[in-house]
């Protein structure tokens, strides 16, 4: 079995961070980058005896590479604080790993993720496949705003089971990370130099909701599939509304 970390970028995150942390018991190494927690995160991992790193949040791809910089076995499975390795996908990772062909640089298992009352089965939401697991000095980070993702020189192999994914704990959770990454989408195309506008904006959040309700089948999802198609219409409607940020009654004397 070639050696193996757990990784886990973390901020606040003891919701779920005692169940993620159980979740990578079979790595040789468990490290956590964290952004300075306030609550009892970094207590939580001590307990998994996991190796604290404590570096200022500036962006998912700076922070993950901050912490592959500090890591020196041969793979990696990278988590986040939020996400639980299931059994299934632990035996098919260290089954795999042990008769890995040189030429296999990364995994991809699915990602089964908790909405409302239920893990969803549609609404583009599965089976989320991602690259979670990977030999370290064949990955390369991209970010675009809100969105990054990984990419593995070599080949990237398939993995048939589920890291299983609790991303809100509530909907005001859920509007609170809309808000931000909407604001992160329209700054990005404003530097694209994007059209904005309630035109532009309603245009293109009515498509999310008919891609996420009806080609991606969420109306099978129930309540849940409506409430997240809903609330992609919302996230895009903001995203392009604030392309154009308005005066907002500045200078205060205007009329």
């Amino acid at each position: 079995m070639p050696s193996i970390t757990g990784l886990v970028l973390t901020y606040n995150g003891e919701r779920l961070l005692d169940k993620c942390l159980t979740s990578l018991s079979f790595c040789d190494k468990v490290v956590i980058v964290d952004s300075f927690s306030s609550d009892e995160t970094l207590s939580i991992a001590k307990n998994h005896k996991a190796t604290i790193l404590q570096n200022p949040w500036s962006g998912f791809k700076k922070q993950l590479e901050f912490g592959l910089e500090n890591i020196e076995s041969k793979w990696i499975i990278s988590l986040d604080q939020d996400e639980i390795c299931s059994e299934e996908l632990k035996t098919e990772i260290i089954n795999e790993l042990k008769n890995a062909d040189s030429s296999v640089t990364a995994f991809r298992p699915r990602r089964r993720n908790w909405y409302y009352n239920r893990f969803m089965k549609h609404s583009g939401w599965y089976p989320d496949r991602l690259i979670r697991i990977f030999r370290p000095e064949k990955l390369t980070v991209t970010q675009s705003g809100s969105h990054e993702s990984f990419k593995s020189s070599g080949t990237v192999k398939d993995i048939n089971a589920d890291i299983l994914h609790y991303p809100y704990e509530s909907f005001s959770h859920h509007l609170s990370k809309i808000n931000l990454y909407a604001q992160e989408g329209a700054e990005d195309l404003r530097a694209k130099n994007r059209k904005g506008g309630i035109a532009v904006a309603l245009a293109h959040a009515t498509m999310r909701f008919i891609k996420i309700y009806f080609f991606k089948l969420g109306m099978l999802d129930g309540k849940a599939g409506f409430i997240n198609a809903m609330h992609g219409f919302f996230y895009v409607f903001l995203k392009y509304v604030r392309i154009n940020e308005g005066s907002w009654g500045t200078p205060f004397d205007a009329k």
